[in-house]
């Protein structure tokens, strides 16, 4: 769908299931509705669809693309919307925007609605926005606003829903694709009194206490149902994909038609870099125009080694003349002992004496 279409007809990406009517929502529990979120939007894909005259108590969750303005929703607001912080525990910080004075016009008489949008600017994720819709004080309205925001009827939508974020982030569901599609509604069995994602606890009429053990008790209970329930989706959708792929290769035309020309573009870049890192992170790795490492002699001076030969030189010289001086001793006592043996009495002395 075009962008200024959507753009003048205020089309959104809307979490598909009914969030039930809550007369007032703190920080804390949008907080946790919104991390909650963050987990179950990776595996229920959004539906494009309108936010429309909503009533009192009404709560929608919406992907805020970056390129898109905040959708139209049917009212006319006579004040500005203010924009505060609100740091929450763990380190997060919740970003509140509220405008008050809010009809609906040709129908409402006073201006009370009061419209509040809460998302995760630290510690989440900052385009799943959550909008929330009460009664505030009333103010008369001026006639000059009391006209229509947009064109009736509005037109019909045929886009398919879409996964906004995760692994499967881009991927359209097609009806009859095995996975959630645009106006579908959740089982009975599967939510608790309206209020899906644990969101229809504490208020009244809805049998609950409202002290905070209770209401997050209640909360838990309910988001552990959604997420069954999200789980039996992904894996039915994930059996007909296996399915489609058993006949088919990654490249073929039905991957192109379940995903997104950008998500199959990131995939295959992602997964070329992986590749070419393989091949390039050693040969690559290191600094280019470091300096050489030095000689391995360089530890050694050239004035120590001289004098270390010169003294190994005059030791070896002793070495040779004490050896000379041995031999030629030696040699002296041999001669010696020869000269005795010679010069002795004869045999014939001997016997006489």
């Amino acid at each position: 769908m075009a962008q200024h279409a959507a753009q003048a007809e205020g089309l959104c990406l809307r979490y598909p299931d009914p969030l039930g009517s809550h007369a007032q929502i703190t920080h804390e529990t949008a907080a946790q509705m919104l991390l909650r979120a963050t987990q179950l939007a990776q595996h229920t894909p959004f539906v494009w669809s309108y936010i429309d005259k909503p009533t009192e108590g009404q709560l929608f969750l919406i992907y805020q693309m970056s390129q898109l303005p905040l959708p139209i929703d049917g009212l006319v607001y006579q004040d500005r919307e203010q924009r505060y912080t609100v740091p929450i525990a763990g380190g997060r910080e919740l970003e509140v925007s509220e405008v008050k004075f809010g009809f609906i016009p040709g129908v409402d008489t006073s201006a009370f609605r009061v419209r509040r949008r809460f998302r995760l600017v630290k510690g989440g994720h900052p385009q799943l926005v959550l909008i929330h819709y009460s009664r505030g004080q009333a103010a008369p309205i001026m006639p000059s606003l009391n006209q229509p925001t947009r064109n009736y009827p509005l037109r019909p939508v045929n886009e398919p829903a879409v996964y906004v974020i995760g692994e499967k982030q881009g991927q359209k569901v097609f009806p009859g694709a095995g996975g959630p599609v645009a106006g579908r509604v959740a089982p009975a069995a599967d939510r608790t009194a309206g209020a899906d994602m644990g969101m229809g606890y504490g208020m009244p009429g809805m049998g609950v206490p409202g002290n905070p053990q209770a209401l997050l008790a209640h909360q838990n209970s309910n988001m552990e149902a959604l997420e069954k329930r999200a789980l039996r989706d992904r894996s039915a959708s994930m059996s007909s994909r296996q399915a489609a792929a058993r006949a088919d290769d990654d490249d073929s035309a039905d991957e192109a038609e379940t995903i997104s020309t950008r998500t199959l573009a990131l995939t295959r870049y992602r997964r070329n870099h992986e590749y070419m890192n393989e091949v390039f992170m050693y040969a690559a790795f290191g600094n280019k125009n470091a300096a050489s490492p030095p000689p391995p002699y360089s530890i050694f001076k050239k004035e120590d080694l001289e004098e270390k030969i010169a003294k190994l030189s005059s030791e070896i010289e002793d070495m040779k003349a004490k050896a000379a001086a041995r031999q030629q001793k030696a040699s002296a006592a041999a001669n010696e002992i020869a000269d005795v043996s010679m010069e002795g009495p004869s045999i014939s002395d001997a016997i006489a004496t």
